[in-house]
């Protein structure tokens, strides 16, 4: 509990209560020691020896015998910068040897009484002491690393060789961001829970990463699980490891575990998922406000069913090592829903609701409902309008079988067509002698490029190195080109020159 009231003050109730404590009786003295940590959050048995003290008297802290005088410690930074600045433990095992040899090499000088101050010294008074100049050498204290939460301390770790033999209800749990090429301001993220025994994963759209929401997400999902959700297994982000998600998991009977830090394989089926379904249904764009929000979470409504009844996926079986060699075996790809069909610890009735709710899905349907929310999406983000209406079915059956014709069809995924560059982006190496080539081709119009190269090295207008070869070569053919066209059209030469000099 954290103090509410000044030291000062709480030394000035301990002296005014101090003697009535001591006057009263066994239950007197529990009700004034009840109030009394109540009020100045003292540990009880702090709080006994304060107020049974005689006198009660608090007193500053007292500086005792300073034993190392400033002379140890100046000798102390030599001793250490000769040393490599190696640590306290190292340089306490090595100053006899090095107060000897710097000594009879006349680098050191000690006073009376330091070099026996010296050699007494401890390996923990050394780093007391060289603690300000290692900081002022290193540059400034250095940060300590971020100390274990309180409910990280009580959520405990579950590895990927932990999640043997468990049954459908245990969900990893990740967040995945939509922020783009910048994480600079508010942006939308992706929770993902995937189902280890059969792999059934939902997807919930978040406008912001806050655990309030995520509550609330977890709980309207519950009702749409074909089973009961046992568990949950995240990383050890702070949206997940806080106290609304922990007692919100103790209060539903909810089991909470968490992965090892930096251990992305603990999460491996969740993992799978964030890129063979979040990215690929919406890629790596940045989406941002309620709007693209609202749309996010109608794709993921549109591909759930999709996803879980009618894309099959791949589960392991086994991984063995041999040497440096891993030999991993799979299941046969099924889909999440028929996983839960074939398994014996599924109720007849989940079961039952599964066959029901497969009946009268329409998987081409649903994958017209994910492009038509897919370029939705797309429109949003872009501050556009979707590029055209939506067909019927009849009309989407059909583009099937020519659909790959036009590439990508994945509106996500459509990266907008770059203008062609018509700019050189190297200065032309033969701009200044081109004069003089342009002589040399009316001397000899059937003259070689290699032959022009040789001779231009022989003659001395400066260095021409043989890899620039085929760009006097490709210079030459696009004059020649030009020769051409005048001798048979009759067009200047000189209304053709830029163009030559873009192509080049």
């Amino acid at each position: 509990m954290r103090r509410q009231i000044k030291l000062t003050t709480r030394r000035e109730l301990t002296a005014a209560i101090s003697r009535r404590y001591q006057a009263a009786d066994r239950n007197g003295k529990k009700l004034i020691l009840d109030e009394f940590v109540k009020l100045t959050s003292y540990h009880r048995k702090h709080a006994i020896r304060l107020l049974t003290a005689q006198g009660c008297t608090h007193q500053g802290r007292q500086v005792g015998h300073r034993t190392y005088q400033e002379a140890v410690k100046e000798a102390l930074i030599v001793l250490w910068e000769a040393s490599d600045r190696i640590c306290g433990k190292r340089l306490k095992s090595l100053l006899p040897s090095l107060i000897e040899a710097m000594e009879r090499h006349g680098h050191l000088h000690l006073q009376d009484g330091v070099k026996e101050q010296l050699l007494a010294i401890s390996a923990a008074t050394i780093d007391r002491l060289l603690r300000p100049v290692r900081e002022k050498a290193s540059g400034g204290r250095k940060r300590k690393g971020a100390r274990l939460s309180r409910v990280r301390k009580m959520v405990p770790v579950r590895t990927f060789a932990d999640w043997e033999g468990v049954g459908p209800g245990f969900m990893e749990m990740d967040m995945v961001v939509h922020c783009g090429t910048k994480t600079v301001g508010t942006f939308v993220h992706s929770l993902v829970l995937t189902d280890v025994a059969s792999g059934w994963t939902e997807c919930l759209a978040l406008p912001v990463r806050e655990q309030a929401l995520i509550v609330e997400a977890i709980t309207g999902l519950r009702s749409r699980l074909p089973f009961p959700l046992l568990g949950l297994d995240t990383d050890n982000d702070s949206a997940f490891m806080n106290d609304t998600l922990w007692d919100y998991c103790q209060k539903q009977g909810i089991v909470l575990t968490r992965s090892r830090a930096y251990r992305k394989n603990d999460q491996a089926w969740v993992e799978q998922k964030n890129g063979a379904i979040v990215r690929k249904l919406i890629g790596y764009g940045r989406l941002e406000g309620l709007s693209e929000t609202a749309a996010l979470r109608r794709l993921y409504e549109a591909s759930r069913l999709y996803i879980n009844f009618f894309q099959p996926s791949f589960k392991l079986k086994s991984k063995t090592r041999e040497g440096a060699r891993v030999h991993k075996k799979y299941e046969l790809p099924e889909t999440p829903c028929r996983r839960l069909l074939q398994r014996d610890d599924v109720s007849p009735e989940i079961k039952e609701a599964l066959k029901r709710q497969m009946q009268p899905l329409d998987p081409v349907l649903l994958l017209k409902s994910i492009r038509e929310a897919q370029d939705m999406l797309m429109a949003l983000s872009k501050d556009r309008t979707p590029e055209t209406a939506a067909p019927d079915a009849s009309t989407f059956v059909k583009s099937l079988a020519t659909a790959w014709r036009t590439g990508e069809v994945r509106p996500t995924h459509r990266q907008e067509a770059k203008p062609g560059q018509r700019w050189r982006t190297r200065p032309d190496p033969f701009a200044a002698v081109w004069p003089a080539l342009l002589g040399w081709l009316e001397e000899r119009p059937d003259m070689e490029a290699k032959a022009m190269l040789k001779r231009l090295q022989a003659s001395g207008f400066g260095e021409f190195p043989d890899g620039q070869l085929r760009t006097l070569q490709r210079r030459v053919r696009v004059r020649r080109k030009q020769i051409v066209q005048q001798l048979v059209y009759g067009a200047e030469l000189q209304s053709t020159q830029s163009s030559t000099d873009d192509l080049l």
